[in-house]
């Protein structure tokens, strides 16, 4: 984790997306979805209603348009939290064009393509740089940067504290015990010590309430979308309440009230940097820089290595084993990566991500040997899915040597993103399991 009062940060890693082709395309259309988020939802969002509204019967679209109803007010204030959403969007595209793009870029040849009157807005000198690139903008990023948006009304606002605890406070009581059992036998043992694995760990809350723990412990995810917002999250939020969000505003579908749908939230709840400079007051010895991190890759890969053995006493999975097309490889990677005697916690439903996906056809035919890789190092981009039951999941825990110390289904229900106003909603009824590898 880089110091929050830094303006820029270098990626730390081998890996460098830019200096492959289809990483680089990859991370450019997913900068130019935060980018767009603004243009694209008042396109979605309000444009297109507004045609769909005066394609009415002007009787109709008349009468709609005065009170009780106001519609069209209704789609202007709806414009309003747009532009509220976007200026978080934006952040991270600034951030992560910051880090990833411009120190690629000739200076020269920006000031050349730049307006002088935007030439001190970081935003605007980027944009004109974006413009310029011939970006393919995929519909699934477009999707991903709305849903990230979203997604940090679960993990950085003060109302999401609901879901997060019910999906958080299990893995950090855990962890708790656990300590407590391994000082009771080495009474030198410290919690920076204890070193925790988050794999798909989101926009980094998970990670930092670890940390602020006092433990250990490192991030992994292979979005860019919620690297590029994680980053900004525990690195770059300027102070708490930074931004203002309206996560369930854009969808129009089953409120009881334009209040309930226009509701805002401030996040950050807490800032990290802030409260990680308390931690380091009253806490642990080792300062949280150096007991937080993040690395970026396929969990598969990336863990099931000689490199990654043996280097956990923990891993916590929230919500994330689902997204296996094949779940052995994510068993195999945590046994390779936990020490013997180590913890697998795992919450959550199985809302299996790759259920029923096509298989490669053409050239693309699976056969990684073009590629020089083999079937290990191709993680969740290899061929085939399959889905389990929970039972059939613990199971192959305890076949690849794991002891289930804990097992428990339909204890407590829990939303995710969940609109608790809205007149539908989903709720999951997680499965909550505790395995020691032996």
């Amino acid at each position: 984790m880089q110091d929050p009062s830094m303006e820029t940060e270098e990626w730390q890693g081998d890996f460098n997306p830019m200096a492959d082709p289809d990483e680089r395309k990859h991370l450019l259309s997913v900068l130019e979805s935060f980018r767009s988020y603004r243009r694209l939802a008042h396109f979605n969002g309000t444009h297109v209603r507004r045609q769909a509204f005066y394609s009415l019967p002007s009787l109709h679209w008349t009468l709609l348009s005065q009170p009780p109803f106001s519609i069209l007010d209704s789609l202007s204030k709806l414009d309003d939290l747009i532009d509220s959403n976007a200026k978080l969007a934006e952040a991270i595209f600034t951030h992560g064009f910051r880090n990833f793009l411009a120190p690629t870029l000739d200076s020269e040849w920006v000031a050349t393509i730049v307006p002088e009157k935007y030439a001190h807005d970081e935003f605007e000198v980027y944009s004109a740089v974006m413009r310029h690139l011939d970006v393919q903008l995929s519909p699934n990023d477009v999707d991903k940067a709305r849903s990230c948006v979203n997604q940090f009304y679960r993990e950085w606002s003060a109302e999401g504290a609901v879901e997060r605890s019910r999906c958080f406070d299990p893995i950090l009581k855990t962890l708790e015990d656990d300590f407590h059992k391994r000082a009771a036998t080495s009474p030198g043992v410290q919690k920076s010590d204890i070193k925790v694995l988050v794999p798909g760990a989101g926009l980094g809350r998970l990670v930092f309430d670890i940390c602020r723990a006092g433990y250990c412990v490192e991030g992994n995810e292979i979005s860019y979308h919620e690297l590029l917002a994680s980053s900004l999250a525990l690195n770059h939020m300027e102070k708490v309440e930074q931004f203002t969000i309206a996560p369930f505003a854009i969808n129009c579908s089953n409120h009881v009230s334009r209040a309930d749908q226009f509701r805002t939230y401030k996040i950050p709840d807490v800032h990290p940097g802030s409260e990680l400079k308390k931690e380091k007051e009253n806490g642990p010895a080792v300062e949280a820089s150096e007991r937080m991190s993040m690395s970026m890759g396929d969990f598969c890969v990336v863990y099931n290595d000689k490199d990654s053995r043996d280097r956990f006493d923990a891993v916590a999975t929230v919500f994330f084993i689902d997204t296996a097309p094949n779940v052995i490889r994510y068993v195999e990677a945590v046994r390779n990566c936990l020490k013997q005697g180590g913890l697998w916690i795992n919450l959550g439903p199985l809302l299996w991500h790759h259920a029923s996906r096509g298989q490669p056809s053409g050239d693309d035919n699976g056969d990684d040997s073009k590629k020089g890789k083999s079937d290990a190092d191709t993680g969740i981009a290899e061929p085939g899915s399959v889905e389990l039951t929970d039972e059939e999941v613990v199971a192959l825990v305890e076949h690849f040597g794991f002891k289930i110390e804990k097992h428990e289904t339909g204890v407590f229900e829990t939303g995710y993103i969940s609109n608790s106003r809205s007149m539908l909603r989903s709720t999951y009824w997680p499965s909550f399991w505790i395995a020691r590898k032996q």
